[in-house]
């Protein structure tokens, strides 16, 4: 069983930017999606952005338009690169990922295809 640990989130002010970074242990993330969600508050699980099992495929939220960029870091990490952040981009971020190898992402991957998530790291972004 994979486990995923989250890391770069903390306060920022609007328009700043941030890095944040998925390691995974116990399995490699090398041949599966995976996936960046958030939830704010009182609201459901969104998605920001995901990659296909090859890293040839992302696709992203409307959530955060051209302000993300979501890449591999070898073959076991991922990070997630948030640019002019807002104080609505406050929520907790989560990373996940499939327990099924070989798969692409589309406008239609959601949070139910994942099976591993993280516990998730804060972004705090203040105006």
């Amino acid at each position: 069983q994979v486990q995923l640990l989250e890391s770069g989130g903390g306060e920022v002010q609007a328009g700043d930017s941030l890095r944040l970074s998925c390691t995974a242990s116990g399995r490699t993330l090398s041949g599966y999606r995976v996936g960046w969600f958030r939830q704010a508050p009182g609201k459901e699980r969104e998605i920001v952005a995901a990659i296909s099992w090859d890293g040839r495929g992302t696709y992203y939220g409307e959530n955060m338009g051209g302000r993300v960029t979501l890449s591999r870091a070898g073959a076991n990490s991922v990070s997630l690169q948030m640019n002019t952040l807002k104080p609505e981009d406050t929520a907790v971020y989560y990373c996940a990922t499939d327990s099924k190898r070989n798969l692409s992402v589309s406008r239609t991957t959601g949070a139910g295809e994942f099976v591993y998530f993280g516990q998730g790291t804060q972004v705090t972004v203040s105006s």
